[in-house]
């Protein structure tokens, strides 16, 4: 079911906090927003970037932030829904990098989806997802289009 008000802010308060902290290169603030456990998650878009983990985990966000000058993100669009039980909530957003890399801007357009769960009255990422939308596949069609042989 759809998130209460409070709950979608909540749950956006942790969101906003994570890429405060990803924009200061701050892995420990960053890791303070997952939970700690040996089964936390996060997938990324390159075909090496599965996570299983907290110590992965803060491997790939200090690869990240030793990869570039500078990055900063934007929730441009924002979905939460929870569990009867109100501990579960997943989440969906569109989402905007900006980064510095090599001394070039580079800006994209992504896909956040997750998981969180609510411990002793705080939001945790338990798993996360960032995706790419596939450029080469047109507006209407369900599946990217082939290179013709």
């Amino acid at each position: 079911m759809k998130a209460d008000k409070k709950t979608e802010a909540e749950i956006k308060a942790v969101l906003e906090r994570m890429a405060e902290a990803y924009q200061n290169n701050d892995v420990d603030a960053v890791m303070g927003c997952y939970a700690p456990d040996p089964g936390v998650v996060s997938i990324g878009t390159g075909n090496d970037e599965k996570y299983i983990g907290p110590e992965q985990l803060r491997q790939a966000y200090e690869r990240d932030f030793a990869q570039s000058e500078s990055v900063s993100m934007t929730f441009d669009w924002l979905s939460v829904s929870i569990a009867a039980a109100g501990n579960v909530a997943w989440v969906a957003s569109d989402i905007t990098v900006h980064v510095l890399v090599s001394g070039k801007d580079l800006t994209f357009s992504g896909r956040l989806t997750g998981v969180m769960e609510n411990r002793d009255g705080n939001w945790l990422i338990v798993q996360g997802h960032f995706s790419l939308p596939a450029a080469e596949q047109p507006d209407g069609q369900s599946f990217p289009e082939t290179q013709k042989k």
